[in-house]
């Protein structure tokens, strides 16, 4: 119980003081083997607007570790202007796309491009999309997951969010903000910790559990209109929510008649709890599996921390992990291929990958105190917290282990990270 305990709670100890800034930075450690260099020439039109547009998508690719960018100095193009695919496949690039800022004919303003296979010599389709000068990141993110989904095949993540708690003057500070760390927002700010903030399926609502009322109670937080209410407050702890798929049910961990056990409640707090586990140790850490049918938890009931599943309605469990005496956090991708969780090692707290066809596991960081992984939507990467030079940052680390990155908040200490759902 005492091991369970004090890994479950760690995010609970007072984090460095640092300054009020709440903005991730991004750092690219690693790249993949095998990177598509693509082209990305200036956008057409308005000069400021286009730079904005043009740019964050070239450092969208460029960070996903995918792509390598060609040089394209000089090169103003837009989404008609006629394209000399020898050259630019000459110049080292698989594909270009060009684009440009003008408006729409209701006087709107919109970003146009089109992709273009330069191998091929053929195109690879184009969009437009409505946007503003406030707008205009969220448009290049737009394109930039339209390149990534055509050059890879699968769907980018550019437009996503991300949640995550800053500690900072002494006030915990639960931030939203773009997935490359732009453009934070604070939800809730409280002088008493946040923790383990967890998407709706819709990305409308944040679930959470804040200590406000000196004992952790879990709400669910209403992003497009602030407003909030609780689905958990019994005698004891509630903590660890995790979101069905439908969005109509939560599982959260209820001390309220004994030792930490699983149930579930309804998403909209009416009703009662229903419990899910009935085993004599600590049963927490629900997540759902991607269809809903099943929950993956961590547990001591066989005398050490291992990670169980069970029936969405609860019922016998099976072990999943089985290498090493300290597996946490279970996190099924959303396809249905990978289950993320932390593992301890000679010492160290690390992200693994366990492959659920094979149940082969692969340990993808070489860091030491690893915490709390939440996948990309597209399964590709899983975004953690861990610790650097004593201070919380995150990091993101594909599924292979091949790509890597660093975000931190300056002078501040950052945790309890969760990625959010496709925007619909």
């Amino acid at each position: 119980m005492h091991r369970i305990s004090r890994r479950v709670f760690l995010t609970l100890a007072l984090l460095t003081t640092g300054l009020a800034q709440a903005q991730l930075s991004i750092e690219i450690t690693g790249a993949g083997a095998n990177r598509i260099p693509v082209a990305i020439a200036d956008f057409v039109g308005d000069g400021a607007a286009s730079r904005v547009v043009s740019s964050t998508v070239r450092s969208d690719l460029e960070r996903s570790g995918l792509f390598k960018l060609v040089d394209t100095t000089g090169a103003a193009l837009d989404e008609n202007s006629p394209v000399n695919h020898a050259d630019w496949k000459s110049k080292g690039a698989d594909a270009l796309a060009a684009g440009s800022i003008g408006r729409s004919p209701d006087g709107r303003m919109e970003a146009r491009f089109r992709l273009y296979d330069t191998q091929k010599a053929v195109s690879l389709g184009g969009a437009a999309y409505v946007t503003g000068n406030e707008q205009l990141r969220a448009a290049g993110h737009r394109i930039a997951d339209f390149i990534y989904e055509k050059l890879t095949g699968e769907k980018g993540v550019f437009s996503t969010r991300i949640a995550y708690v800053v500690k900072t003057r002494g006030r915990f500070l639960l931030q939203v903000a773009d997935a490359d760390g732009q453009g934070a927002a604070t939800a809730l700010s409280s002088i008493e910790p946040i923790i383990s903030p967890t998407w709706s399926p819709d990305g409308s609502k944040l679930a959470y559990v804040s200590f406000e009322k000196k004992k952790p109670i879990i709400y669910v937080h209403s992003l497009a209109t602030g407003q909030r209410y609780i689905v958990a407050n019994q005698k004891g702890s509630n903590s660890a929510p995790a979101w069905a798929p439908d969005g109509r049910k939560l599982a959260v961990v209820l001390s309220k008649d004994g030792n930490s056990q699983i149930y579930s409640v309804n998403a909209d707090g009416s009703g009662a709890p229903q419990r899910l586990t009935q085993s004599a140790g600590i049963d927490t850490e629900p997540r759902y599996s991607a269809d809903g049918a099943s929950i993956y938890f961590t547990s001591d009931r066989g005398g050490s921390p291992q990670i169980y599943r069970m029936g969405a309605g609860g019922g016998d469990a099976q072990r999943v992990s089985f290498e090493g005496n300290y597996n946490v956090s279970p996190r099924p991708s959303a396809d249905g291929k990978t289950l993320a969780f932390i593992t301890r090692r000679e010492g160290r707290f690390q992200l693994a990958a366990m492959d659920l066809a094979n149940r082969q596991v692969q340990v993808l960081t070489d860091s030491n105190k690893d915490e709390s992984p939440s996948f990309a939507p597209n399964s590709r990467m899983i975004l953690i917290a861990t610790e650097t030079g004593g201070r919380g940052v995150l990091s993101a680390v594909s599924s292979d282990g091949r790509i890597k990155q660093r975000l931190s908040v300056a002078a501040g200490d950052v945790r309890e990270p969760a990625w959010g759902p496709f925007i619909k």
